[in-house]
């Protein structure tokens, strides 16, 4: 959308225009680039200064940053608002709406005073600055002209100062640098005619701004800070390391019993029918199931591995997610199952039969949640939703006989050893380990059957899992391979 960085002020001659064009076209190209927009106890082992602790707090809180703004890809800067109803908030907006007042009082004098305006430009004229980049020369040299502030000073107490016609200058050069979609706000702005209204929405249309260029910004050094991000997250582990040797304690043990585990189904696997194929134990099969066992982790009562800690609640989103999963694809799997092909492929039952389910089990990981109650609800509603779509269709009745048995194997997915609620857990399970192997193999994957009604979901998880497992493996490999060395080389040996 064309944006006009000043209004024309005099003459000027054909190569400031040709600039002036060439820095625009600039401009809106850059324009339509920007994107509108948690550590265990552990046992003392020494004492440290006041110092050294505030060192560390600093290593881990710089560390946790970077981390988190290269696994979450979502990751945006934004405001920091004080809690709602809190004390902070009330003198936040006592102390704003006092600033206002005076303002307004100023601006009513005979003659107005214009302090408060003066250091309002200052404001917004800073704020404006920080916004250009380093080819906004000559936008940059327009703002210094325009905002001089002892000139505007000197305006102010000769009562020449046309505050209205620096807050369009103001509103004009907003529009130039603000990503597209603020463009209706920049257009609300020219519509307000009272100053201090004016004055008011300019700062928070600049908040947002300000917001807009970072995470523009962000996005633009992410790709770059990969390398330098892993180098970072590892060095800072050594350090750790090198100040507490036992600091790879439950990593070890997470990745022991992950080739226990291992060992165990080879073993199964050997006494069941050759169609088995237990996973093996080279070192990247067992890292593979070492983070899928995380998404089946007792938060509870298991430490979580160090390594991995910064992400546990992550991963454990993520554990719920796929729970949840497991139990509305294994619903649905068994309403189609029962219910025959009388509703296969009708249009869209399938999908207000998932958003029931899912309405009714968004819950599930809150202690108050009653899975009993929850299943017995959604048995009921399955039981109404295909009654009516059976009749909408002409097909024959949904029978009470039906009926029960539906609600029966409905209610039975409480059960953990459940057949269907097994199966479909092994299929989400299989499908999140193939997006390990698929990263790294580059192949295609494969959606295991039951689980194409929740395939949108699956492949975000997917995504969001394997991303967060190898950005963990490039931070902490040299250290995994070293463990892994201890844990399997006596089994090659013998």
């Amino acid at each position: 959308m064309p944006k006009e960085a000043d209004h024309n002020e005099g003459g000027g001659n054909d190569q400031g225009s040709n600039e002036e064009t060439t820095e625009e076209t600039s401009r809106k190209r850059e324009r339509e680039n920007i994107a509108c927009g948690q550590t265990p106890p552990a046992s003392v082992v020494k004492f440290v200064s006041v110092e050294q602790l505030m060192h560390t707090a600093k290593g881990v809180s710089n560390m946790t940053l970077a981390h988190e703004i290269m696994v979450n890809q979502a990751f945006q800067v934004k405001p920091a608002a004080p809690p709602e109803g809190s004390l902070e908030q009330r003198l936040k907006e006592v102390m704003h709406k006092a600033f206002w007042d005076t303002l307004e009082e100023q601006l009513k004098e005979d003659p107005p005073s214009y302090t408060h305006a003066i250091k309002l430009l200052a404001e917004i004229k800073e704020i404006l600055l920080s916004l250009f980049l380093p080819n906004h020369g000559r936008l940059r040299a327009r703002i210094e002209e325009v905002l001089d502030l002892p000139l505007i000073q000197q305006q102010a107490e000769n009562g020449a100062l046309d505050i209205s016609k620096l807050s369009q200058f103001v509103i004009g050069m907003m529009g130039s640098l603000c990503a597209p979609c603020r463009d209706e706000d920049i257009n609300k702005l020219k519509e307000i005619t009272d100053i201090v209204p004016l004055f008011k929405a300019i700062f928070s249309v600049l908040d947002m701004m300000k917001y807009d260029m970072a995470n523009f910004a962000l996005s633009s050094i992410r790709p770059h800070l990969m390398q330098q991000s892993v180098e970072y997250e590892r060095g800072k582990f050594q350090e750790f390391l090198e100040k507490q040797p036992n600091a790879l304690d439950y990593t070890e043990k997470w990745l022991e019993d992950t080739v226990k585990h291992l060992r165990e189904a080879e073993q199964d696997g050997s006494r069941a029918s050759s169609s088995s194929n237990p996973p093996s134990l080279l070192p990247v099969n067992v890292h593979n199931q070492a983070y899928l066992r995380l998404l089946r982790w007792d938060h509870a009562t298991d430490a979580f591995p160090e390594t991995v800690l910064m992400d546990q609640a992550r991963f454990q989103e993520m554990q719920q997610k796929a729970d949840q999963l497991v139990l509305l694809s294994s619903v649905l799997l068994i309403v189609y199952t029962t219910t025959g092909e009388a509703i296969s492929g009708l249009p869209g039952l399938m999908d207000t039969l998932k958003t029931a389910v899912n309405v009714m089990i968004a819950d599930m990981h809150k202690p108050s949640f009653s899975a009993q109650e929850a299943l017995a609800s959604i048995g009921e509603k399955m039981c109404v939703e295909l009654s009516q779509c059976l009749s909408q269709h002409g097909y024959s009745p949904f029978s009470a006989d039906r009926k029960s048995i539906l609600k029966g194997q409905i209610s039975a997915t409480i059960q953990p050893d459940n057949t269907v609620r097994k199966l479909m857990d092994s299929r989400v399970q299989t499908y999140l380990l193939a997006s390990l192997e698929s990263s790294q193999q580059k192949t295609p994957l494969h959606l295991p059957g039951g689980l194409a009604p929740v395939s949108k979901e699956m492949k975000e998880l997917a995504v969001q899992f394997s991303c967060l497992v190898n950005f963990n493996k490039l931070v902490f490999s040299p250290f995994y391979q070293k463990i892994l060395q201890n844990i399997l080389t006596p089994s090659m040996e013998t």
